[in-house]
């Protein structure tokens, strides 16, 4: 079966000749025909197999009659991250270049203005993530009666992002009568129960078991010491002698992604990071310099993990255990897209026992270990140096102060202030603003006065004596 024989329109399939596709992929066999045929849609498809593109292609057919009108977009797509709204975005206009259909992008990390002047002059597609469609919608500045067509892409990791509310939010927003695409890697029970609210009578393509892997990634299991310097050894061995050309390494926090990205660099490999700490414009640049070949190393936290598809990463390096299995899926897809083969390696230390458990049993199947890489120790120096937590070591107290903290307190209590603090203090300054204390005396005489005080038995007043105490008693 080709392209031509889903009823695409003839636009449409010289815009997919061009972009070098010309049989269409199980789910695209499967979903073209239904959205052509305005049905509700649930897709569930592991990553990789060509989810984007089978909604984008029947959509453009869908929106290219009809008008839009001015802050009313046509149809919705709604994306869990920036990247993955970027990159649908990426395959309408490729897509869509012999029609002439308007998009706008409304993601989080960049200006409104921009957002909003699209959405003053109308758009077919509206591509958004939900943070930001809410807060153009709270603020007035776009109306979603006119959206006949709506689009929830990864919809479980929406779930795991915590967007679900905002999800039920918008769909109450949008006509009833719509037509309505749910796709998704896996479907967890409240993906089902969005599903059955939100959708009328759909029909359910799927065309892998749910959090299935690629059988055309090779999977591996290295196991490794329960150290960073160890893992990062090793990372750097399996580089070397992989042969990798280009590779996505995944960590699970944004200060390892940042830790290891530095060390990458400082022995001379062509390393870039992204994170979710990053603002939108320096996650793209980073994003584009690893397309174009600048570097060939990304190393990422699970912000690039879902949907990204980047043509040609021939490796996937899982730094440390996802803590989710449905993760790891996620992740290793990242290479073996499209038909292609790929490798994934994932580091194992004796703490993440449980988390490859539980990546197996999701997987129905055990992953391959490697033989144990021979990792040089970390040099005694460094591991003094470094202290708890990998902080720089201190320099050292000078012998006065260590005789000193040598001492009982009770001992130093006595000595004299200069023996216990070598350093003496500047003198605070003065400034001529300072409004005048209630006594002008320095503090030091006031301090000296009030050390003065006979806390003793009263000897009785020696003061004037007032008047309402001046009298006698009658004898």
């Amino acid at each position: 079966m080709s392209f031509a024989d889903l009823g695409l329109s003839d636009e449409l399939l010289k815009a997919v000749t061009e972009a070098g596709y010309t049989d269409p992929t199980p789910i695209q066999r499967q979903a073209i025909p239904s959205v052509l045929m305005m049905r509700d849609l649930i897709g569930i498809a592991q990553t990789g197999t060509g989810k984007t593109a089978s909604f984008v292609l029947p959509m453009i057919d869908v929106l290219a009659e009809g008008r839009s009108r001015a802050r009313m977009p046509r149809s919705l797509i709604l994306e869990p991250t920036r990247e993955l709204a970027a990159q649908v975005a990426e395959n309408f206009e490729k897509y869509g270049t012999h029609h002439k259909l308007s998009m706008a992008l409304l993601i989080g990390g960049v200006q409104m203005g921009d957002q909003v002047k699209a959405l003053e002059k109308g758009v077919d597609v509206l591509i958004a993530t939900p943070g930001r469609l809410m807060d153009l919608f709270e603020r007035g500045k776009i109306l979603l009666t006119g959206c006949n067509l709506l689009v929830i892409d990864e919809a479980d990791r929406m779930l795991d992002m915590g967007f679900i509310p905002d999800i039920e939010n918008i769909c109450t927003k949008l006509p009833a009568n719509r037509q309505t695409l749910l796709f998704s890697a896996t479907m967890p029970p409240p993906i089902k129960k969005l599903a059955d609210k939100f959708l009328s009578n759909p029909k359910t393509i799927e065309v892998a078991r749910p959090a299935s892997t690629n059988t055309n990634i090779t999977q591996w299991l290295v196991p490794v010491p329960n150290s960073a310097f160890a893992k990062r050894e090793a990372l750097r061995r399996l580089i070397d002698d992989q042969g990798v050309t280009t590779a996505i390494i995944f960590c699970n926090r944004k200060t390892t992604v940042r830790e290891l990205n530095k060390s990458l660099k400082k022995h001379g490999y062509r390393s870039a990071e992204i994170h979710g700490d990053m603002d939108q414009s320096s996650r793209i640049a980073e994003l584009d310099r690893f397309k174009a070949g600048d570097v060939n190393i990304l190393v990422a936290s699970d912000v690039a993990a879902r949907g990204l598809d980047i043509k040609g990463v021939s490796h996937v390096f899982n730094f440390d255990a996802p803590w989710h299995p449905d993760d790891y899926v996620h992740r290793i897809g990242r290479t073996g897209r499209a038909g292609a083969t790929g490798t994934a390696f994932t580091l194992v230390s004796s703490a993440d026992a449980e988390a490859i458990d539980n990546i197996e049993k999701l997987q129905g199947q055990k992953i391959d270990r490697m033989g144990a890489l021979p990792v040089e120790e970390e040099p005694a120096e460094e591991k003094k140096g470094r202290g708890r937590k990998g902080s720089k070591p201190k320099a050292d107290a000078p012998k006065s102060d260590k005789k000193a903290a040598d001492k009982p307190r009770e001992a130093r209590k006595d000595e004299p202030r200069e023996e216990r603090r070598p350093e003496a203090r500047e003198p605070r300054r003065e400034t001529e603003a300072r409004e005048p204390r209630r006594d002008d005396r320095p503090r030091r005489d006031r301090d000296r006065r009030r050390d003065s005080f006979d806390d003793g038995p009263d000897d009785g007043w020696n003061g004037p004596v007032p008047d309402f105490l001046n009298f006698t008693i009658p004898a």
